[in-house]
């Protein structure tokens, strides 16, 4: 189609490069190449059974048309009871809405609240859709350098400078996609402390909570005066292994959720009714289940950082949650778009190159411990082999 027919609004949106990958990955298995998938952020898991059996007895029982564009009030309910439970949020139904999945309250929340000109702060390397949805909104995005001489971790007082009288919004991603690090109690504490005063909003991206391997981490909207404040965003993607159920949450203030059902009424109606009565049995049912893949998705990932580091040319800080690690390649020579190509193409292992999550991911490749073991320790083996070829090439 001529670009002339496109609107410009849309020259704003960005792609995610997991879903390509993951494309070219498919591509070289369907021409009969083995590949070792850690591009995507999609646990291997199956949905525990007894959720299965809620959504099947739900289509059976009549749940397949529509509900209220927030939700089911009892879906609502089980959200805020949880919350409650495990984030230590108060809240009640009308704080909830209920979505497909966790990005439409990423977009929700900027178009709700971002005017032409408003500066959101988001967190760079990131989860890529935030810049995405922030310049779509007409915001301009302003990342927060999160590095790894600082262990991954967000330098409070580097955030405190980047905020001007133009900011509206800062993100958090607690614990954090792609780099495994983590917001600590004490760091929350002092950002929610300075923000205390001010006429600032925070996105709280906490799908990865129930991933955390040796930290206590605290949701900012557990702090009293800044619940009001916060949109805290969850899904049941990662938590229960169910990505493709399309289902999450936003909770917040509910003159914030009115605008949101506004968005969620033009836009996707309502969150299919079944995926809403599976996830009451996920959040009320056994967690059994979440507990091990959580102790699964640690192993994993620590296992990998650390035999990354006795790889030539690459290195790994330990992860702390969530199930990624953000590898240094700066050794190789090669920009991290070049190493995920040829790492991809040469080595036969799918990651994603750093700068996909932003500019200062440049150096470093993101690998997902969502897959088993086995498959891991397989794809450190071809890393090696692969990096001894690079080494070899930048000493010729």
């Amino acid at each position: 189609m001529n670009p002339v027919y496109i609107a410009q609004r849309i020259n704003q949106l960005e792609n995610e490069s997991a879903f390509e990958v993951l494309s070219k990955a498919k591509a070289l298995e369907a021409q009969g190449h083995s590949v070792v998938r850690l591009e995507i952020g999609q646990p291997d898991f199956k949905t525990p059974e007894n959720i299965i059996n809620a959504a099947y007895n739900a289509m059976k029982g009549g749940f397949t048309g529509y509900t209220p564009t927030v939700g089911l009030p009892e879906t609502r309910k089980a959200i805020a009871q949880y919350v409650t439970k495990y984030k230590n949020v108060p809240a009640e139904a009308e704080n909830v809405i209920v979505v497909p999945g966790g990005k439409p309250i990423m977009f929700f929340a900027m178009l709700a609240l971002i005017n032409p000109g408003d500066e959101v702060i988001y967190p760079d390397p990131g989860f890529p859709i935030y810049r995405s949805c922030i310049k779509f909104a007409g915001g301009v995005p302003v990342p927060m350098p999160i590095l790894e001489e600082n262990d991954f971790r967000a330098d409070v007082e580097g955030l405190k400078a980047l905020v001007t009288d133009k900011t509206k919004m800062i993100i958090i991603n607690n614990p954090a996609n792609p780099t495994g690090g983590i917001f600590t109690k004490e760091d929350i504490k002092n950002i929610a402390e300075f923000l205390k005063d001010k006429d600032i909003f925070v996105l709280s991206d906490e799908v990865y909570d129930r991933i955390v391997f040796d930290d206590e981490i605290i949701s900012i909207a557990s702090i009293p005066y800044m619940k009001d404040k916060t949109i805290l965003l969850d899904s049941f993607s990662k938590t229960y292994a169910m990505p493709g159920w399309r289902i999450g949450y936003g909770v917040a203030n509910k003159d914030i959720i009115n605008q949101i059902e506004l968005l969620m009424v033009n836009s996707n109606s309502c969150a299919a009714a079944f995926s809403q009565i599976a996830a009451i049995e996920a959040l009320t049912g056994p967690q059994d289940k979440v507990t091990e893949m959580a102790a699964a998705f640690k192993q994993r990932a620590l296992y990998m950082a650390e035999a990354l580091n006795g790889v030539k040319g690459i290195s790994a800080r330990k992860p702390r949650g969530a199930f990624y690690v953000f590898a240094n390649i700066k050794e190789t020579g090669l920009t991290s778009k070049e190493y995920a190509e040829r790492l991809l193409y040469e080595g036969h292992v799918a990651a994603l190159a750093g700068t996909s999550f932003g500019g200062y991911g440049e150096g470093y490749i993101r690998f997902s411990c969502a897959n088993s073991l086995d498959k891991i320790k397989e794809a450190v083996k071809r890393i090696e082999k692969f990096n001894e070829k690079i080494l070899k090439e930048a000493h010729a």
